[in-house]
């Protein structure tokens, strides 16, 4: 049901029944609206007490729901500041892990993760294990966070991973995400549509970043202009573009033109895909849920429709990825699986430059 919903969130042409389910959806919507309206203006109006962190505070964030491409971004912000000698902690709500999120977790205290994908979550454990030297820290409160990682180590730079609406925590900068090809779906609130909150909200924002999943980026830089000029902020343009395909146990590179299918559980899966098809032969996709937390029935089940196709290889997300390793590493499995490493190309120093 979730994935139906997602899918009508963006999709042009709706059929009857569809454009009947979102006239449905409209009822809720319209009560999910009032309330963010109202909770945000509360916040404007300083009638909801917020925190300010000794430390340099950066919210990466979006106003839609699904895989827009915070983490990557996240990403390249920490490694930014790293690389000009900043204590840098990233703090994540730890979304469809099973470790409680009530109270503080350490994934990383800046040597790679300390836990499992499916224990810290996919997103913490990622960030962890691809940015060396970061602290990250999972909890439902952003607040329990910082205090918690500023008592162990003092970081002078965080980042609120999915912080835009996080309103509780002050920030020193808010940067909001938009995807280039989606954009904000139909404009509705959840949840007949992708917005978490209103687009008037925009205006919080201190930096928008259009994030392109296409291998052209002529329609991108039009939409970079165009928001510029509507909600007149600075606009930046970030490219995100596929690497090598590795086996997620020997790291071995995944020839081109081989016959693959693929399988995730993100937001907005369908940019993944088109990553594949020009250097592999895409014969199948399996969807699970946003954050979906694999059992080994799954397994079977990718296994299973693997084969039944005829197939050479499996390829997923890396976020996906770190979340399987744990449990296929003592398992011999008849097919192979492989994660796609993604590269973001931005200029991160001219947004993050302070």
């Amino acid at each position: 049901m979730k994935l139906f919903i997602s899918k009508l969130h963006y999709k042009k042409n709706l059929d009857l029944y569809e454009t009947m389910a979102v006239s449905l959806l409209r009822v809720p919507s319209l009560f999910y609206s009032a309330v963010t309206k109202l909770r945000n203006k509360m916040y404007n109006k300083k009638l909801l007490p917020t925190y300010t962190s000794k430390s340099y505070i950066i919210s990466v964030g979006n106003l839609t729901t699904g895989g827009v491409g915070k983490t990557p971004f996240t990403l390249e912000v920490a490694k930014y500041f790293l690389g000009v000698n900043k204590k840098v902690a990233i703090l994540s709500r730890g979304y469809g892990a099973k470790l409680s999120n009530k109270k503080p977790n350490l994934v990383s205290d800046g040597s790679g993760a300390l836990f499992t994908g499916t224990m810290a979550g996919d997103e913490p454990v990622w960030l962890a294990d691809n940015c060396k030297g970061a602290y990250v820290v999972t909890c439902a409160s952003r607040i329990k966070a910082e205090k918690f990682v500023k008592d162990l180590y003092n970081p002078d730079v965080m980042i609120l991973d999915d912080g835009f609406q996080h309103r509780k925590m002050n920030r020193d900068l808010d940067i909001v995400l938009v995807d280039a090809k989606n954009k904000f779906g139909n404009n509705l609130t959840l949840p007949a549509g992708p917005l978490r909150e209103d687009l008037s909200n925009m205006e919080r924002a201190d930096r928008v970043v259009v994030v392109n999943k296409n291998f052209d980026s002529k329609d991108a830089l039009k939409y970079c202009d165009y928001l510029k000029k509507r909600f007149k902020k600075p606009t930046y343009l970030c490219n995100i573009v596929p690497d090598a395909a590795y086996n997620i146990l020997t790291g071995e590179a995944l020839e081109e033109d081989t016959r693959i299918m693929a399988f995730s559980a993100i937001g907005q899966s369908e940019s993944f895909y088109n990553f594949l098809k020009p250097n592999y032969k895409l014969v199948a996709v399996l969807d699970f849920e946003d954050h979906h937390t694999y059992e080994q029935e799954d397994i079977s089940k990718i296994i299973h429709f693997a084969q039944e196709e005829n197939i050479d290889c499996i390829v997923t997300t890396e976020k996906d990825a770190v979340k399987l390793i744990d449990m296929i590493k003592d398992v011999e499995l008849p097919i192979k699986i492989y994660a796609l490493k993604l590269k973001a190309f931005i200029d991160i120093e001219e947004i993050c430059g302070k």
